[in-house]
């Protein structure tokens, strides 16, 4: 999740929160690509999660990352709770899940160089106090109560509301892990033909990259756990947002969807303030019942934008959210998935094309499909399989367009980073349903292998 925000004046006119999001349109020569990953990491030995403090540990884990690596802290309570360094960030998770946030970057090439570089340095100083990571969507045998939380005023409020609203919230905040790029627009009407794309894609995402059939030691029944979780989680906050696809869409709107969103906090002088539940449409009048009298930055309102959790959202950028964490070749595979589609106006309408004529509810019922189903979903009487075949030519027709060189100009472009997709497709096969094919066969029903077999 997002660290606190900093800097921007006072919010003086209701006009300056749309312009906030409007201030990311960018020409296409400076578009970038920022991918983020979360892993679980674990004490070797035990199998058990990283605590935060102790010789094998979450703590050790970032001050060993900060001194073999230069990596600057990110303090909280005189605690560390994050590095950064270069543009890219690593930042904790409630459970201690560690997340890269990469630097925007101009090629997958470029970002593939810098997750690969991450996991490199992570598995020198996880090796030296004997820990492992591990790339899933859901924690497949940890219970709850094994969980740590890490030393976060953010996390102690949601903590605390998450079991007011819905019914899996502290699941998805101690127990998931995703992956994600987050990518620009040049205009609103780019943004928002992205936004609509990228909302109703998303099914596709996640049954490609499903990862997540276990939970608490069995399987659970859902290819993508952790999608499933999203689904009774906040209301509020999550889902596919149908009025992205009314007519009207544009930044005001998304402002106004984002008014009605209940705040978690205010950060002030190295605080979290409890606003759970209040709105930040009294804020604006200093009407704030957790800060009377006081009116928001443009700080707290890029705040308020990271505690809101659709399928797809937007702040400067917009981001893609529907993927399961997974194992180190898939976290450079659904960058170029989504820059495929994305990135070359070609594609972009291709993808349009697709999904253009989708009711909101087909688009919901795909979503839902997708975490339990994986490529067995359906919609129209159509496979996700086959739909997730022409999506994936899309994407990769839109690579070529691109025509980024790597290593020096020795490669051609970025498609060869969909490989592990298009292997997807043509087994019929998701990660979940091959863990779920060693559960049944050469596991015999022991997870402890996945730790061997699916660590970095």
């Amino acid at each position: 999740m997002s660290i606190p925000q900093s800097g921007g004046g006072p919010i003086e006119d209701f006009s300056q929160l749309a312009s906030y999001l409007e201030s990311g349109c960018k020409p296409v020569e400076s578009w970038r690509i920022g991918t983020e990953h979360e892993k679980f990491g674990y004490c070797y030995k035990e199998r058990l999660p990283l605590p935060y403090d102790g010789a094998c540990s979450i703590r050790a884990m970032l001050e060993g990352l900060r001194e073999r690596f230069g990596w600057e802290p990110v303090l909280e309570g005189g605690n560390i709770i994050g590095l950064v360094k270069n543009g890219a960030n690593v930042s904790l998770e409630p459970g201690g899940q560690l997340e890269l946030s990469g630097a925007p970057l101009e090629t997958i090439h470029e970002t593939c160089d810098e997750v690969n570089q991450h996991l490199r340095e992570v598995k020198e100083i996880a090796d030296r106090i004997g820990a492992g990571f591990i790339g899933l969507g859901a924690a497949p045998v940890w219970t709850h109560e094994q969980m740590p939380m890490m030393p976060k005023g953010r996390y102690r409020l949601m903590t605390d509301y998450m079991q007011r609203v819905g019914t899996h919230g502290l699941q998805m905040m101690y127990r998931t892990c995703t992956v994600q790029v987050n990518l620009d627009f040049s205009s609103e009407a780019d943004m928002v033909r992205k936004f609509r794309v990228a909302l109703a894609l998303q099914p596709v995402a996640t049954a490609l990259f499903a990862n997540s059939p276990f939970f608490e030691g069995k399987p659970n029944g859902w290819k993508s756990w952790r999608a499933r979780i999203w689904r009774d989680l906040d209301p509020a906050r999550t889902g596919m947002l149908p009025f992205v696809f009314e007519d009207g869409m544009g930044f005001q709107r998304y402002v106004d969807y984002a008014l009605d969103v209940p705040m978690y906090f205010v950060y002030r002088d190295g605080k979290y303030i409890n606003a759970l539940g209040q709105s930040f449409r009294d804020f604006l009048k200093g009407e704030l019942p957790a800060l009377p009298g006081e009116k928001p930055t443009l700080s707290d309102w890029a705040d308020h934008l990271t505690t809101i959790f659709p399928e797809a959202r937007i702040k400067k950028f917009m981001e893609m959210r529907g993927a399961d964490g997974g194992p180190w070749r898939r976290l450079c595979a659904l960058p170029a998935f989504w820059v495929g589609l994305l990135y070359d106006r070609s594609a972009l309408d291709g993808a349009w094309d697709i999904v253009k004529d989708w009711t909101a509810e087909e688009r919901d019922t795909l979503r839902l499909d997708a975490a339990k189903l994986g490529l067995e979903a359906e919609i129209r009487g159509r496979s996700m399989r086959e739909l997730a075949r022409e999506v994936l030519a899309v994407s990769q027709a839109g690579l070529v367009a691109r025509a980024r060189k790597g290593a020096g100009g020795l490669i051609a472009d970025e498609t060869h980073f969909l490989n592990a997709l298009h292997e997807t497709v043509e087994s019929g096969q998701t990660p979940a349903d091959e863990m779920l094919a060693k559960y049944h066969g050469a596991w015999a029903g022991d997870l402890d292998r996945v730790y061997a077999e699916y660590s970095y």
